[in-house]
């Protein structure tokens, strides 16, 4: 019961605007004073939880995303999309999801797709003739498919925590990260048709070239990921580092838009960003050691089986829950926490724990683009310069698609395991 009581100040104190690792920290603090433990955990717990060597993968995957949105790699993906689609009902939709698509091969991170990817995006759809507050909700919807297909952020995050193969987790995410691209087309083709959006003329076969030899160094990258890290040459660390000086590469020699003045702006929000997954990630570990000490995550187990042993119906409820936490939590702090609490039901009832590990980062996901606390929902629309609550209802519409893929890979989880059980032994 003490550990109940823990665990909702803490969310208290998120919810009153308190920084999450700081919420973490002042709610741990108080719950090892109660139980008259030695403060020495905390700097144990934080160090140990971070002194892991795939951890590196992530501020290496931050600082590929960050050089490819300065270094010119976005909009040449963007007009290459786009001459391949710009015939096509609500094109420039479509071309935001297929252009998110192939950006997630490069980064991982939605909120960098969001942010990079989509200040192109946007710009081009106003100027094309797209409603505003469509073009910020398919860019933020979009950009939910960084992180499901790899490589992966929040798939590392959670390998880690769950001891998982981060290899058998990036294939697997592969065919839902398709799914939601797919799904969110036909969504963008109903709105489009309904409100008459404009269709450009279909490109010449010589722009099609122009644009895909624009467009080829950069589309070498996910081939490069993908195939060092599949093929057995590359652990997905070194994958990354290899990621991140290919995209200087590319910035400082293809396409020249890089120099030492934009490489430390980008090293700057690297370190930024990297200290601050890594700040919520250390403080979440001492809460999940006071939690899993508790038997927490056992009896919650033992309380939601004891409902039912109904596999598909404890999958909806546990989607429901983390839906729940998407609306107050920012993803990274949804994995960290609620993981621990979740893996027993996921065991106790069959669930393969790489199918889990997808379905619990498209919770969070979604979780990037639902209001209140939606940070890809906030980026879009500080781009697109509006206010949320023109913003909300529309992205309502392409959270559909995703609920739909999330639900289906919920109730078929061989949809992911198909893919890393046939490629990986």
């Amino acid at each position: 019961m003490e550990i109940l009581w823990i665990l909702v100040l803490m969310l208290v104190l998120i919810l009153i605007g308190v920084p999450v690792f700081i919420s973490l920290g002042v709610s741990s603090v108080i719950a090892l004073l109660l139980q008259d433990t030695s403060l020495m955990l905390i700097a144990q717990r934080m160090y140990t939880s971070i002194d892991v060597y795939n951890l590196l993968a992530i501020p290496l995957f931050i600082f590929v995303g960050e050089a490819m949105n300065t270094g010119g790699v976005t909009e040449r993906l963007f007009g290459f999309c786009r001459m391949m689609l710009r015939h096509v009902k609500g094109s420039l939709g479509h071309v935001n999801v297929v252009a998110s698509v192939i950006f997630a091969g490069m980064s991982g991170a939605a909120v960098a797709d969001a942010a990079g990817l989509g200040a192109v995006e946007i710009n081009a759809m106003r100027k094309a003739g797209f409603d505003a507050d469509f073009s910020a909700s398919i860019t933020a919807a979009s950009s939910t498919i960084g992180p499901i297909i790899p490589p992966s952020i929040p798939l590392v995050l959670y390998a880690v925590i769950a001891e998982q193969s981060v290899g058998k987790l990036f294939i697997g995410g592969m065919i839902p990260g398709l799914l939601m691209a797919g799904t969110l087309c036909v969504m963008v083709y109903i709105i489009s048709a309904k409100r008459n959006y404009p269709v450009e003329p279909k490109a010449t076969f010589r722009e099609r070239w122009v644009g895909f030899k624009r467009a080829f160094p950069s589309l070498l990258t996910p081939i490069i990921l993908l195939v060092g890290i599949f093929g057995g040459v590359v652990s997905t660390t070194e994958a990354a580092a290899i990621a991140a000086l290919y995209s200087l590469f590319l910035g400082f020699v293809i396409h020249k838009e890089l120099n030492l003045k934009t490489l430390y702006i980008i090293m700057k929000k690297t370190v930024i960003s990297s200290i601050t997954v890594l700040i919520i990630i250390g403080s979440a570990s001492v809460m999940t050691w006071l939690v899993v000490s508790s038997g927490a995550p056992a009896a919650f187990a033992e309380f939601l089986t004891g409902l039912t042993s109904n596999r598909i119906f404890l999958m909806l409820l546990i989607n429901l829950i983390l839906l729940i936490m998407g609306c107050f939590l920012e993803a990274t702090s949804i994995i960290t926490i609620m993981v621990p609490m979740l893996l027993p039901i996921a065991q106790a009832i069959g669930m393969d724990l790489v199918a889990f590990g997808v379905i619990v980062v498209l919770n969070a996901m979604i979780g990037l683009i639902t209001p209140p606390v939606g940070l890809c929902l906030y980026v879009s629309a500080g781009i697109a310069e509006l206010p949320m609550s023109k913003v909300i209802k529309p992205v309502l519409l392409f959270m559909i698609p995703l609920v739909v893929v999330l639900l289906t890979i919920s109730i078929f989880p061989q949809i992911v395991t198909f893919l890393p059980n046939l490629l990986i032994k």
